[in-house]
C-alpha cells in the first residue's frame, strides 16, 4: 500500500493532467446539452481512473524490475550487468549509467589492489615477527644456560630487555591481526586462575625489577573465550601496570561471580589517570598528560586491549584516582 501511494505521488502530475482533460470533456458535453450528460461524465471519470491505475501498475512493474537490475549492477558492476541495465533505462539515463559503471569498476579494481597489499603487509608482519622471535629465543636460552657466568645485575637487566622486546613484538603482531579481515580465534572453556598465573609468570622479571607486591585473589573460574586473545589482553594490562608504577608498587587481582557474568579485576596503586583523561584511555595513541612516566608511552596498549575485547565480546570497565590507583575490570558473559 505504501508503494502504491508513493507511485501516485511520483505520477501526480499525470493524474492532474487527466483530471484537467476530464473537466474539459465534461465542459464540452455540458455545452452541447447532451441529455445523458451525468451518465457520460461518470463513465469518463471511471475510464480515466481505470486507465490511470492500469498505467500506474505497468510503470510500477517496470520500476521494480529496473530497481532489481540496478541493485545487481551496483553489487557487481561488470559489463554483462551494465548491458542489462542499459536495456531498461531511458536514452537520457544511458550516459550516466555508463559513466557510473566506469567509476564503480575503477573503484573495485583499486579495492582489490588494496586488499592484496593488505594481505601482503599482514604476511610480512607475521613473517617478521616469527623471524625476530628466533634470535630472541636464542638469547633467552643462552641466558638460562649461562646464568651463573653473568653478574646478577646484568642478568636482571637483560631479562628486562628480553621481556620488553617480547612484549613489543607481540603487540605488533596482534595489531596486524586485529586489522586483518580474517580472524583465527578458538573459543573454549578456560581456567581463569591458571591462565592468569601463566601471564604473571611471563612478566615476572619485570615485576621483580620494580619490586612489585602481588596479591592474586583469583578463584577457580571457568570462562569461555579465546586463550591467546585473553592472554594478550592480560599482558597489555599488566604491562601498563608496570609502566605507570610508583614507589612500593602493588598489584591485586580478584574475581566476582554474578548470575550473568564473571568479572576479573586488576588493580594497582600506581600513578592512575586524571578524571578528565579517563574517557579517552582506549583511544589509539592517547597518553594523557605529559607526566614523566608517560613520556615514552605509545598509547597503543589499552587501545589494542579494547579492540581485542570487542572481538571477543568482552566488556571493559575502568576506575581510577590520580596518584592513588587504577582498576580495570574484564566482564565475561556466562
Amino acid at each position: 500500500m505504501n508503494c502504491f501511494w508513493k507511485s501516485i505521488k511520483r505520477n501526480a502530475l499525470w493524474l492532474f493532467a487527466l483530471l484537467i482533460m476530464d473537466i474539459f470533456s465534461a465542459l464540452l458535453l455540458w455545452l452541447t446539452d447532451v441529455q445523458a450528460f451525468w451518465t457520460l461524465l461518470i463513465l469518463i471519470l471511471l475510464w480515466s481512473f481505470m486507465f490511470f491505475v492500469v498505467v500506474l501498475a505497468y510503470v510500477n512493474i517496470k520500476e521494480k524490475k529496473k530497481q532489481k537490475i540496478f541493485q545487481t549492477f551496483i553489487s557487481d558492476p561488470d559489463v554483462v550487468n551494465e548491458e542489462k541495465l542499459l536495456q531498461v533505462v531511458s536514452q537520457q539515463e544511458r550516459e550516466q549509467i555508463q559513466l557510473l559503471a566506469l567509476v564503480l569498476r575503477d573503484n573495485r579494481l583499486r579495492l582489490c589492489n588494496l586488499s592484496e597489499e593488505l594481505r601482503d603487509y599482514e604476511e610480512y608482519v607475521e613473517s617478521w615477527v616469527h623471524e625476530a622471535k628466533t634470535p630472541l629465543a636464542l638469547l633467552t636460552m643462552i641466558m638460562d644456560n649461562r646464568a651463573d657466568e653473568l653478574p646478577f645485575e646484568i642478568q636482571t637487566k637483560l631479562d628486562y630487555v628480553c621481556n620488553q622486546l617480547q612484549e613489543d613484538i607481540t603487540q605488533m603482531l596482534y595489531y596486524a591481526r586485529l586489522k586483518s579481515s580474517t580472524k583465527d580465534y578458538r573459543f573454549e572453556e578456560l581456567d581463569l586462575q591458571s591462565l592468569l598465573k601463566d601471564v604473571l609468570a611471563d612478566y615476572e622479571p619485570l615485576l621483580e625489577e620494580k619490586h612489585f607486591v602481588i596479591k592474586n585473589e583469583v578463584k577457580e573460574e571457568q570462562v569461555f573465550t579465546d586463550r591467546r586473545g585473553l592472554q594478550f589482553m592480560l599482558g597489555q594490562i599488566i604491562s601498563n601496570v608496570i609502566k605507570y608504577s610508583t614507589d612500593n608498587p602493588m598489584l591485586t587481582t580478584s574475581t566476582q561471580h554474578t548470575t550473568r557474568e564473571i568479572i576479573l579485576s586488576i588493580t594497582d596503586n600506581g600513578s592512575g589517570v586524571k578524571s578528565y583523561d579517563l574517557p579517552y584511555i582506549f583511544q589509539k595513541g592517547f597518553t594523557g598528560d605529559s607526566a614523566n612516566n608517560r613520556n615514552k608511552a605509545t598509547g597503543m596498549g589499552l587501545y589494542l586491549t579494547k579492540k581485542m575485547a570487542d572481538d571477543l565480546n568482552l566488556k571493559l570497565d575502568v576506575q581510577s584516582e590520580y596518584n592513588s590507583f587504577f582498576k580495570i575490570s574484564i566482564r565475561f558473559p556466562i
